[in-house]
């Protein structure tokens, strides 16, 4: 179940987690799919210590739903800078883990110049990763030996929530699954704009940028969500 959160809300729950772990997950069309193709994953999901409503149709399905007062669309990428803002405030160390060198160089020099404060202690890019995904104890001690509070994690859905729930227990940063919002800041990839993302079809812009590798993710998941959602939305209503 996705919990009901502002962006504010959000920034200032994950701050509770420092010190004692866990992660969180932005959850979105995807992952909700993921989640009802899998029990195992949904189990990841739904056991996770905050889920926020990272895409639109979520949103409107918690408007819809009954929570109209305080239900607001929680972006991972918006996550992702406000966190970085308050971090660098607070001192708060954070790191990366996943994505290109490449990427995360270029999140840096970004993140460096709009946040001159900002204690980046920890940077990953690893290998490839499949079949069991705990990581190796060289990883775990390099993490917890940066002292990193916040653990952001792009490895793309749903291999980066499994991952998360796998070293949940071995990490001390509280881990935060943000996926494509790496490479959006970084600028290795677009993002959708502004007037787009409000109408919510931030998914037919990044289908129409990379359509070799979203088009089952959108074009069978989204029709498929839809009519889930049609029929949750019914049964709610007899």
């Amino acid at each position: 179940m996705t919990d009901v959160v502002t962006l504010d809300k959000a920034a200032a729950r994950v701050e509770s987690l420092i010190g004692r772990g866990g992660y969180v997950t932005c959850a979105n069309v995807h992952m909700t799919m993921e989640a009802v193709d899998d029990p195992a994953f949904a189990d990841i999901v739904n056991t996770a210590d905050i889920v926020v409503p990272d895409g639109k149709p979520l949103f409107f399905m918690q408007t819809k739903l009954g929570a109209k007062a305080d239900a607001e669309q929680v972006r991972g990428f918006d996550l992702m800078i406000e966190l970085m803002r308050r971090a660098a405030r607070s001192k708060t160390k954070i790191g990366f883990y996943g994505s290109s060198r490449e990427t995360l160089e270029l999140l840096k020099t970004r993140a460096e110049n709009e946040f001159p404060a900002l204690d980046i202690a920890y940077l990953h890019s690893p290998p490839r990763l499949e079949g069991d995904l705990t990581a190796d104890a060289g990883t775990i001690e390099a993490i917890d030996g940066s002292a990193a509070d916040i653990l952001f994690v792009a490895l793309g859905c749903p291999k980066q929530e499994k991952w998360m729930a796998k070293n949940r227990d071995a990490l001390n940063a509280v881990q935060i699954g943000v996926g494509a919002a790496v490479d959006f800041y970084a600028g290795t990839a677009a993002e959708a704009p502004k007037f787009v993302q409000k109408i919510g079809l931030e998914w037919l812009f990044r289908l129409s940028k990379e359509p070799r590798r979203l088009w089952r993710r959108y074009l069978i998941n989204n029709p498929r969500f839809i009519y889930l959602a049609g029929k949750q939305l019914f049964g709610a209503r007899h």
